[in-house]
Parts: structure tokens; sequence; C-alpha cells
């Protein structure tokens, strides 16, 4: 039996390889509102079906929808599917505001279809290597990480129409300049937090703080040009995260280090830099410690990155968005927990929700609700 999928905007489409690498799935429904560039696109990738209105696809006969729209839709547009009895894969941020996360959870335990963020960054290759070498007990206790998104895209502020001309595309103002350059805080957080907390498996977050440089590259924007955010793991355990969409610089979007008893890693910073570990030895002095290249264990890559194919290994972000689309099938097809749930989805995302609370606030500590735990509207509360 085929497994027919859905797809919610455009930006969707980059995980199309993945879906076509499954057998027994097929991507059978596109819909967006810009009508040329969904003809066009459909047309292309050979999808039967086209809609405009998100409502009428997911009343048609799919299983499965994948969200790819801006990010205040995100939570709506799950929850019509959810009652429309398809499964759901949606894109990050699981949502906009602390309510809608409260939305969210219910939604799917009273529905009890299969709900996953689509975090791509967890399927990462290396930072599925240093998960593995983390389950092996290579780095020790691990008890402090940090994530980083730097990315200077505030040109995207404007212009929603890519079919636009450029003359009138500068002056039009897009979704981005309010729900994420119009907010304070970390609006973002989940690509730096995702892989970290799966290496603190078992851990929650238990409170946040944040902290803003001021605005000085563009202070049209209310988000200022570096945040901070702290987050304490119920553990006691550390992590940093570091928001810039707007200073002038090169990009690094997927920089992570961590750090444990025996061992550290850290990703890249540019200029011909490498992913790189160092182990403790007892037998060396610290003063002479010295990193070793990541690629020297990429044999304790987890089985399936080691035997991939090909054609899995094209799809988006270094194969990463055929195994999150795997993943996701997976999880249908065999009635098991999606890999990032929506506990994992409401959590993450609240980071950057509390974020902006306490940057507002002077760095103020935010507690953490525990939305996996959370059992009446008390819980529900977020404290000052």
């Amino acid at each position: 039996m085929t497994l027919k999928i859905g797809i919610a905007g455009d930006r969707g489409l980059g995980m199309m390889l993945g879906f076509c690498s499954i057998p027994g799935v097929e991507v059978v429904a596109l819909c967006d509102m810009h009508e040329g560039l969904l003809m066009e696109r459909a047309a292309q990738l050979r999808i039967p079906k086209t809609y405009r209105i998100y409502e009428e696809m997911i009343e048609s006969d799919i299983d499965a929808v994948l969200i790819s729209t801006p990010m205040q839709l995100h939570v709506q547009q799950t929850i019509q599917a959810l009652e429309a009895g398809k499964h759901v894969l949606c894109e990050v941020t699981a949502g906009v505001t602390m309510d809608e996360l409260w939305w969210l959870k219910e939604a799917v335990e009273k529905h009890g279809k299969v709900y996953m963020m689509a975090e791509n960054y967890c399927y990462i290759p290396q930072n599925q290597l240093i998960g593995s070498m983390i389950n092996q007990g290579m780095f020790g206790d691990i008890y402090y990480a940090e994530g980083e998104y730097v990315h200077n895209i505030r040109h995207l502020a404007y212009g929603h129409n890519r079919r636009m001309p450029s003359a009138r595309k500068a002056k039009r103002t897009s979704w981005r300049s309010y729900w994420q350059y119009g907010r304070r805080g970390n609006f973002y957080p989940t690509h730096s937090l995702g892989p970290i907390m799966q290496w603190f498996r078992g851990d929650r977050i238990k409170s946040v703080a944040c902290f803003g440089t001021g605005w000085h590259t563009a202070p049209q924007f209310r988000q200022e040009d570096t945040s901070i955010t702290m987050c304490q793991l119920e553990s006691g355990k550390l992590i940093r995260l570091r928001l810039d969409c707007i200073s002038n610089r090169p990009t690094n979007s997927s920089y992570y280090t961590v750090q444990g008893t025996k061992g550290c890693y850290e990703a890249p910073r540019g200029m011909g830099d490498q992913h790189k570990v160092y182990f403790c030895n007892e037998e060396k002095r610290t003063g002479n410690a010295v990193w070793s290249p990541l690629a020297d264990y990429n044999d304790l890559m987890p089985e399936r990155y080691r035997n991939a194919t090909a054609e899995q290994k094209r799809a988006g972000y270094m194969g990463a968005d055929y195994f999150i689309v795997h993943d996701f099938i997976e999880a249908i097809q065999h009635k098991i927990p999606s890999a990032i749930d929506v506990y994992d989805a409401c959590e993450w995302t609240a980071v950057g929700l509390l974020s902006e609370l306490s940057v507002m606030n002077g760095g103020r500590v935010m507690e953490m609700p525990d939305f996996r735990n959370a059992s009446s509207r008390n819980d529900q509360v977020t404290k000052l």
C-alpha cells in the first residue's frame, strides 16, 4: 500500500528526494499560494495534484503532510491536519507563542497521529557521529555544550514573493520582519539546540536566561545583533546558544562544541578548520594536548549512515533530509514514537520564546515548563 504525502509550501520540496528514496512512499500533492510557482514546480517534479488552499489538500486522500510554511502558520496547520486524520512532519519552529505549544501538545495527544518536528540539523552526519561517540562513553560524562546559528539573512525581512520584480520586492515586508526580526531573544533556537539535546538524551531544560548586545548593525529591527541564551538542564549541566542573523560576517550556521570528563569536540570555525576531537590521556601532560580530526573516527558513524546509498546522500544537508524523512515514515508504518516528538518540539521551541521574556527583563531566569509531564492548566503557567 502506497503512503501518500502532501507538501504544504514550496520550501518543503527540499525533502522531495528523501521521500522519493523510500519504497512505497509517493508525494502526490503540493500546496502553495503562488499559483505560477506551484504549477511550475509540480510539473518539474511530476506531482499530480496541486492546491492553493491548504484545507482542500488535507481533506484529500493523502496520509501525511509536510508543513513547510511560515512559522506563524505551523500550529494552526498542524492541528487542522491532525483533525483531518493526517500524520504531520512540521518544519521549525513548532510554534510562535507559549499558548500555541500547549495547544499543539494537547492536539497531538488527542488525535493519536504521528507528529514529528523536522529539525534536520539533528541528522547532519557529524552530529550523528558525535552522538554515537557520546553513547559509547568516549567523552565521559558530558556537562557543557555550545550551539551557534550565525547567518546574516536580514535581507529576508523584505520581499516575500520570490517572483516579484526586484524594484517592488524591496518595498514589501515579509513575515520574517515580524516573527523573527520583530522579536528579541533567540527566535530560531532549534538548529543549535536540537543536536545538543539529543546528546544530553534523558535530560531536560529546567531554566533559560538570555542577554543581548543591543542594536548596532541594523537598528530598524527589534532583534539585536547577537543574543546569548543560557540553558540550565535539570541535571545542572549547561548549554550556551548564540543567535546572530544580522551582523556583517561569514556564515557559520552549524557550530557546536561539547565538553566531557574524558574529552571534547569542536566543529569548524572557518578558514580551513575541520571537525576535531580530543580525548584525555592521563599519561600526557595537559599542556601537550592536541586535537585529532573527527574523520579519524568515521567508522563509529551509525550503520545506516555508513551504508547510505549515493541517492540518499544527495538529499539535503549531507543526507540529513533523507534520514529525517525515513524516521518519520518508520514511525507511521511501525506505529512507534517519532524521533523528535511533540514534547521535544515544544521544549526546544520554548527556549526561544522564554529567551524573549528573559532578555526583555534584564536577563531574568525563566523556568521551563515540563511539557511531557504537565497534567493540568496550573502546569501551563509561564512563571516570572
